[in-house]
Formats: C-alpha cells, structure tokens, sequence
C-alpha cells in the first residue's frame, strides 16, 4: 500500500477507536479528559501525539478485567501473563481479535519464505503464554502443516523433525542453539540431515552474532519475531531481507519516545517504543508504553512492503529480564520472597547465566535469623519451600541458594540486585 494511502488509513482507524473509548472506556475517557484533549481535536495522524499514554501498570492496577470493553459473552479466550508485582496482566481477546492476530502473524510468515507446503514445528509453549497458539494458528492460516511440539524433550522434537520433513521451526534461540547441540550429540547433522531451513526466533534478546551462529551451523535462515502478551502476542516479524521487524501499519502505530521526557522521536532515533493497537477490541491499547528500547525506520524495505520497521531490540527502559522467554522483574522476586516470613525478602540476588543453549536463574536470598539453622534437613525442605514458591509466582524454575543472615550486600543507593552473564 502507498504510504499516504496508509497514513489516510491510519488516521481514520485511530479516529474511530479514541471515539469509541471516549465513549464506552470509562478508564480512557478520564485519561483524556485529563490530558484535556477530546476526539475532536485529533484532526491528523500526528495529533496522535496529543493522547495520553498507557502504562503496564495500568493493567496491574485494573486486574484482571476492568479494562475491557468487550462484554463477557463477546470474549473467547483469555491469556495471562506470569505477573510482575504478584498479579498477573489478563488479555481478554474478541473473534475479531484473534482474527487480527492471525492475520498479522500469516503475514509475517509470509514475508519470511513460508507457504502452503511447509511443515512448521511451534517449540514455543503452550497455554497461558501467547507464543504457541499464536504461531500456531498463523502457520495455519497460510496453509503450512503445523507440529505443535512445544517446548521439552528435545530429542524426540529432532527425530520428528527429521519423520515428518519439517521445514520451518519457531522457538526461542536458545532453544534453536540447545537443539542443534543436542542434535549433534544424537549423531544428527540440522544441515545435512533434515528438511529445515527457517527458523523464526523471538521471545527473548539476541543478536547479530547469534543469527550467523545459527545461520552458519544449522545451515538456514533465521527471522526475528517481535510481540508481547500486551498487544496479543507475537505478531511482527523480518521479512526476507532480515533488516528490521515490519509492523503492519493497518494494525497497529509505532512510536518512539524519549522515555525520559515522553516527546516523540524522529525515524531513526533511538527511544522507548510505544505502540496504538488500532483495531483491538477486548483490551484496547493507545500510546502504550512497552519499554523496549529500538529505533523506527518509516522508509520503503527493499522487499517492497511500506510498513514501517522497528529495528533489532536494544535493551529495555526498566529492570525487566527475560528468562527462557519469560518475563522476570526483580520486584517480582522481591515480592514473592517477602511473602516468606523465613526469609529476608528485602536481600537477594538474582544470576542469570547461560549453561549450554538454555537461560538458568539462580536466587540467593538470606534466612530470617530465627529461621536459621544448621539442620541439613531443615535448609534442604527450605530450599524446596523457595524455589516451589518462586516457580508459582514467576512461571519459571530458579535454583535456590540460601545464605546466612547479613551474608548478602547492602547497597546505599540503588541496589545492584541482577547479576546477568549471558552474552549475546
């Protein structure tokens, strides 16, 4: 599509949902009325400018659903996420939602190389977590054969790969590299031995480096996928020029933001990336903040497509980890561990390594001086209490280890709480 005629397009989608949630949101109608702004006054695609923000905690505050707009008969799925402050974040999806969704995702696996023909093995999860059942109705849609494999057991997924000539695999990359090792101790070479040749990667950092690590080894060609449980869920990705992430434009509007002070940034600055999901119904979303740290290119891709491209992810504006593709704050550890009267919840630390392929956490964290003890037994049942507690909260596993009151360091300014030794 021409980029006016997609601007003219924009412009009157965005019109109509700021009228719409001016009219039925009773959370967006307070916001603009506090930012003393009315539809009328947004006469172009620019005035966008002129509409508050949205915040994750919005949607921490509001759990789980008092920010929908769609009524209960009208929704047909939810998913959560893992939470970050002990509550989680609810997305309420419409028919047309999911709809969108997967017409987003079909055409992202288009631009990548896939079609009707393909055999696409989905190792994201499934579930609460939107990767799997996103890709997987995507791959659908564009007539490729899905194996909805998910995520573990990692050698029967490589002999199915191999049985059932699968072309195209979406995970996260460190399950891609895990996979290729784990291959290659079988005796298999990805290569030389099996049908693949994409693979679609996301739900967590990686870099250059890694594309040509893989690229190299597996012998395929690997895409980067971009979304969050937020907007849907994965709906963004490269096409087959691997220079930035397409965001269709007829779904939704891509800002960036200095996220100091909130103004918009010009292309190819880089800022907080702030996205207006124009067709959502469920759960809609203006001028939402996600925290991602990239820049915005608005020029034509060599491909062709004129949606504009949100380059590589370059970090995040908050504290944010993302572990095995899970989102992990360390307020939410630090939450979780005040909720056991025997341990110090204001003193831990948490070490993100790399072992192999796949992400490991490790939480340290200090016993109550009247929970402490020298019984073997006890600090083992301790141990598991932790790391049990710490697995329901976070939605992932960590290992516990416990220290002695007073063992863990005290920091006079801003505590220095993640120690993280991936390398990217």
């Amino acid at each position: 599509m021409p980029v006016e005629e997609l601007k003219r397009l924009q412009y009157r989608l965005l019109k109509t949902l700021v009228y719409r949630l001016y009219s039925f949101s009773d959370f967006y109608h307070a916001r603009m009325r506090e930012a003393n702004v009315h539809p009328d006054d947004i006469r172009t695609l620019d005035d966008v400018t002129r509409l508050p923000f949205m915040y994750k905690h919005d949607l921490r505050d509001n759990y789980p659903d008092h920010l929908f707009t769609a009524t209960q008969d009208e929704l047909v799925r939810y998913h959560v996420s893992s939470g970050t402050t002990g509550k989680p974040t609810v997305v309420g999806y419409t028919a047309n939602d999911l709809e969108n969704w997967t017409a987003s995702l079909a055409r992202s696996l288009t631009a990548c190389g896939l079609g009707r023909g393909d055999v696409m093995q989905v190792s994201y999860g499934y579930g609460l977590f939107t990767g799997g059942l996103g890709m997987h109705y995507g791959a659908e849609r564009i007539g490729a054969t899905v194996l909805p494999s998910s995520t573990g057991n990692t050698e029967r997924q490589i002999e199915l790969m191999q049985d059932l000539h699968v072309t195209a695999i979406a995970c996260t990359p460190s399950y891609l590299v895990h996979i290729g090792e784990t291959a290659e101790r079988m005796g298999v070479s990805i290569k030389d031995d099996t049908d693949l040749r994409i693979g679609v990667l996301g739900a967590e950092p990686w870099s250059e480096a890694m594309r040509t690590m893989l690229q190299d080894s597996l012998g395929i060609r690997v895409y980067d996928i971009y979304g969050t449980s937020e907007l849907s869920g994965p709906m963004f990705t490269e096409c087959t020029e691997q220079n930035g992430i397409h965001i269709w434009g007829d779904l939704a509007y891509p800002e960036i933001i200095d996220p100091e002070t909130g103004e918009s940034l010009p292309a190819g600055e880089k800022g907080e990336l702030v996205m207006t999901v124009l067709k959502k119904e469920a759960l809609p979303m203006i001028r939402y903040r996600v925290g991602d740290v990239t820049v915005l290119d608005d020029e034509p891709c060599a491909c062709g497509r004129t949606a504009p491209r949100i380059m590589r992810i370059q970090g995040r504006v908050d504290d944010m980890l993302i572990v095995r593709g899970i989102n992990v704050f360390p307020s939410q550890v630090e939450h979780t561990l005040m909720e056991i009267p025997e341990v110090v919840g204001s003193a831990f630390q948490i070490v993100v390594d790399r072992k192999g392929a796949l992400d490991s956490m490790l939480v340290r964290v200090e016993m109550s001086p009247e929970a402490f003890s020298d019984k073997i037994t006890d600090l083992m049942q301790m141990k598991a209490k932790v790391a049990h507690t710490l697995k329901s909260s976070l939605n992932v596993a960590a290992q516990v280890e416990l220290m002695a009151p007073g063992a863990l360091p005290r920091f006079e300014g801003k505590a220095q709480r993640v120690i993280d030794r991936r390398v990217y």
